[in-house]
């Protein structure tokens, strides 16, 4: 993986909280928000494929072993 390094200003508070429920330091929060960011979008094309997607397996056969 390639990293780039930025330089960032956010605001203070924020970055506390952000750190104190991530339990980690600002780096992996900041890359964990990045993240989450980047999948926000793909949950979004998932969400718009609700509906229009049909299945030919039964979830009764999928349950057995």
């Amino acid at each position: 993986m390639k990293a780039k390094k930025l330089t960032v200003e956010v605001p203070e508070d924020l970055l506390e909280r952000a750190t104190a429920v991530s339990g980690q330091g600002i780096t992996p929060t900041i890359r964990r928000g990045l993240e989450l960011v980047a999948a926000s979008g793909a949950y979004a094309r998932l969400r718009a494929l609700k509906g229009k997607v049909k299945f030919s397996a039964k979830l009764s056969g999928l349950r057995e072993d």
